[in-house]
């Protein structure tokens, strides 16, 4: 896996029209992952999910939605991110060495 660089941190602007630069981990299914840049600052450990019409966190933990709404069907695939690759994701939030994640098939 490849370590992101400046190209791969993208703006997102999620349903609530807040404007974000976060390094983007992966995408898939119209998902796009993402983490933010200083991610010690708000615990627990966790990514984001953004879609077309929803944004939420996602706990790397569990894979559980911590607050807001999501798909169910999309909210599924998330967490099976998760837990598919939540070593790799909670090396991540400790290091802050971001670096792309193979999205589901």
């Amino acid at each position: 896996m490849q370590p992101l660089t400046i190209g791969d941190i993208s703006p997102i602007i999620d349903p609530k029209k807040e404007y974000w630069f976060m390094p983007t981990i992966s995408h898939f299914y119209g998902i796009v992952i993402v983490m933010y840049l200083r991610n010690k600052e708000h615990n627990p450990p966790h990514v984001h999910a953004v879609t077309q019409d929803f944004s939420a966190p996602f706990l790397i933990a569990t894979g559980e939605i911590m607050e807001g709404e999501f798909p169910a069907k999309a909210k599924a695939m998330v967490k099976e991110f998760i837990l598919k690759y939540q070593q790799e994701l909670e090396e991540m939030w400790e290091s802050e060495q971001y670096r792309k994640l193979p999205p589901l098939e």
